[in-house]
This record gives C-alpha cells, structure tokens and sequence, in this order.
C-alpha cells in the first residue's frame, strides 16, 4: 500500500475555496478510483491556512493512475494549486499492519 501526505498551505482568504474543491474531487475519487481506499483532508489544530490530505492506494500503479485522471488535472492542478502558496508531498510505503 502506498500512502500519500499532501500539506498544503492556503492563501489568505481561500481556504474554504480549496474545501470545496477537495469535496468535489473527494467525489470523483471514491466514485471512479477502485485503487483509492482512503481520501481524507485534514486541518491541523488551530491552523486556518493548512491543509493536511491523507490518500491511501492499493500500489504504486494506483496513485499514479490517480495523478493521470482527467479531474486530477482539473480540480488540483487547475483550481486548487493556484490558491495554495505551498505544497509539499510525500510518500509512504506501508511495512507494518
């Protein structure tokens, strides 16, 4: 299983533009991505302009699949990066259960 961690730090004033994006794609992940089994975002305590997204794929071959869709493109790439003033991924392998 791989497990993505996506931080993502919001511009002033477009947070909760970037929640209804993320719902939106939440939408089409759980609808269209079998390889997906986990899509979750995440505020940390007392950290308006941070968002924290918690994505679980079967393999490596499903969270590339998952960056290739065509609402990846759309929603993350066309709407929500443009009001993000950082991001940052990373990428976990699961080696205990």
């Amino acid at each position: 299983m791989k497990v993505l961690i996506a931080r993502y730090t919001v511009k002033p004033g477009q947070t909760e533009t970037v929640l209804e994006h993320l719902s939106e794609m939440g939408k089409k992940v759980r609808a269209e991505e079998p390889g997906c089994k986990v899509y979750k975002v995440h505020r940390p305590d007392g950290q308006e302009n941070m968002l924290v997204l918690y994505e679980a794929y079967t393999d490596q071959m499903a969270l590339e699949a998952h960056r290739e869709t065509p609402f990846f493109k759309e929603i993350i790439e066309g709407k929500v990066v443009p009001l993000l003033e950082k991001r940052e991924r990373e990428v976990l392998e699961l080696v205990l259960e």
